[in-house]
């Protein structure tokens, strides 16, 4: 299948089809949001550490909400949270435009208010990329998320060069209601979704706990962990583009509104390119191949961007540098999503999120400094070659080279017969399975558990540990313990096909002529409503 087919194949699915145009669409009217902000910031103050906050002011909320979004999106139904963080962005848009109109507009009217448009994306950004899962068959998610990639950079093409236009001639308030209209389709479609993704047929779990789990996954999930770390470094250099091109633009190149849409335009036309070349690309570099590549290509291209006073080096520098953000960022996305089971994708993402726009609202105020204490084209140069740590990070931890992993629940596992009907919130429950293991297999069996170890705790367990009997020095007892019976029960529907060679491993070292016993216990108090030897009630004797 050629790379523009398998690219355009989810296309076919009508609900996604729908929901990605309207996406798209909104995505436009954020752009030219962002831009006339930024616009307008260098026009009401001549504070340079100001004008880079608006990238921050963008960002950070994606930073502080993400995961409690995630864990949302993984317990809820995905389309209504969509869009209630739709609505929510509509009613603050329309007042910040109001504000705009009426020119009670200030700076710290501006941040306050891109802040809080930043909380709604951090609502809305987990559960739209966790429907992907959805609405798409697996083998066409990497597709779907690099049209997901295409649609938000395609708006770096067309919502800057607009943006640009109507804060030129109109003036930022018409361009902040361009916004507001923008939301119609996304509301719409939302409103004709009606089958969505979120919950499970279990009991819903607290939100700490879920968020919790969450971070637990992506802790003893290395390859997870790598890609997040590398994400972050990534978006914290390259975030500089876009938070110095209006000094830039200002200061450097002594030029106006329109010149700064026509330079962020052909920023985002790069990305389209980039994303466009995405699958071909994939099918001739190795993962690890084109991360390194485009990170280089980016430092060299921003590099260049800093060293230049001409409008058309830098028209033909930020192409490049566009290409090489979408095709990293959407490769690093698309890693997090395949190697994610569907169960805790929601908290994954947004994780990943947290780490990507963390990293561009930190760099954003850092270059921000930079550029305050010298000049925009200083804070280029440094973003340049902090986008190379990234790349001996690579080095030493490069990205797997299979992104298709079977993570399909394992399935198997039945509720064992009990002698006792515990309540689900009930617990804690111990668990210890015992093993026949001769003497010449431990070191390779203590290897094999050592993997067994980190997926029992990345799916729930605690305390895991590993026994070996004084008496009988042949067996083995791995033990843990799960918060309630519930646990118990979502512990074992989290193991997936993947996981299951390393339990076949496991289970070849096993030299007893039985399988493996396993004993589960339910922790019981002592303490009783009876008197202690003082006669006070309550005490335990």
């Amino acid at each position: 299948m050629a790379a523009a087919e398998k690219l355009s194949k989810p296309l076919e699915n009508r609900m996604f089809r729908m929901l990605w145009a309207s996406v798209l669409i909104s995505n436009v009217g954020s752009m030219i949001q962002s831009v006339s902000a930024g616009w307008l910031m260098a026009t009401i103050t001549d504070s340079e550490d100001l004008v880079a906050l608006v990238q921050t002011a963008t960002n950070l909320p994606v930073m502080l909400f993400s995961l409690l979004a995630g864990a949302l999106a993984d317990n809820y139904d995905r389309r209504r949270q969509m869009f209630v963080a739709q609505t929510f962005m509509f009613i603050v848009s329309l007042a910040l435009t109001t504000a705009t109109f009426v020119g009670g507009i200030s700076p710290a009217l501006l941040l306050a208010g891109t802040f809080v448009l930043g909380c709604g994306t951090a609502l809305s950004i987990p559960a739209w990329q966790a429907s992907l899962r959805d609405l798409v068959q697996r083998e066409d998610l990497p597709s779907a998320v690099t049209l997901n990639s295409m649609s938000y950079n395609f708006t770096r093409s067309v919502g800057p060069a607009v943006g640009g236009i109507l804060v030129a001639w109109f003036g930022a308030a018409v361009a902040f209601a361009v916004n507001v209209a923008s939301y119609g389709p996304i509301l719409f479609s939302l409103r004709r979704w009606r089958k969505a993704g979120g919950g499970s047929d279990f009991p819903r779990e607290p939100l700490g706990q879920a968020i919790g789990a969450g971070i637990r996954y992506v802790a003893m999930s290395p390859h997870l962990l790598q890609v997040i770390v590398r994400s972050f470094l990534f978006s914290f250099s390259g975030v500089a583009v876009m938070a110095m091109l209006p000094l830039l633009t200002r200061d450097t190149l002594a030029l106006g509104a329109t010149a700064y849409g026509l330079l962020f335009g052909s920023f985002g036309f790069g990305a389209v390119i980039g994303a466009m070349h995405s699958a071909r690309l994939r099918i001739w570099l190795s993962n690890e191949r084109l991360a390194r590549f485009c990170s280089l290509g980016f430092a060299a291209s921003i590099a260049l961007l800093g060293g230049t006073k001409s409008i058309w080096v830098a028209v033909l520098c930020l192409p490049i540098a566009g290409a090489c953000w979408v095709l990293t960022i959407s490769l690093f996305n698309t890693t997090v999503q395949m190697w994610t089971p569907r169960w805790v994708v929601g908290r994954c993402m947004s994780i990943y999120q947290t780490a990507v726009f963390g990293g561009m609202a930190l760099g954003s105020w850092v270059w921000g400094v930079i550029a305050l204490r010298s000049d925009a084209p200083v804070a280029l140069l440094c973003a340049s070659a902090t986008v190379m740590i990234s790349v001996l990070l690579g080095m030493r931890y490069p990205l797997p080279p299979d992104l298709f992993m079977d993570l399909s629940p394992l399935g198997g596992f039945k509720v064992p017969d009990l002698g006792l009907d515990p309540a689900i919130r009930e617990g804690p429950v111990f668990v210890a399975v015992e093993y026949q293991i001769d003497e010449c297999d431990v070191p390779a069996f203590l290897e094999m558990m050592q993997q067994r170890r980190r997926i029992r705790i990345r799916d729930g367990a605690r305390r895991w540990s590993i026994l070996q009997d004084l008496q009988q020095p042949g067996q083995w007892t791995e033990t843990y313990y799960v918060p309630t019976w519930i646990e118990y029960i979502r512990h074992h529907g989290r193991r997936t096909n993947a996981d299951a060679s390393i339990g076949k491993a496991i289970l070849e070292f096993h030299r007893g002529s039985s399988p493996p016993k396993v004993r589960r216990m339910i922790e019981r108090q002592t303490l009783g409503s009876h008197e202690d030897w003082h006669g006070k009630p309550g005490w335990e004797v």
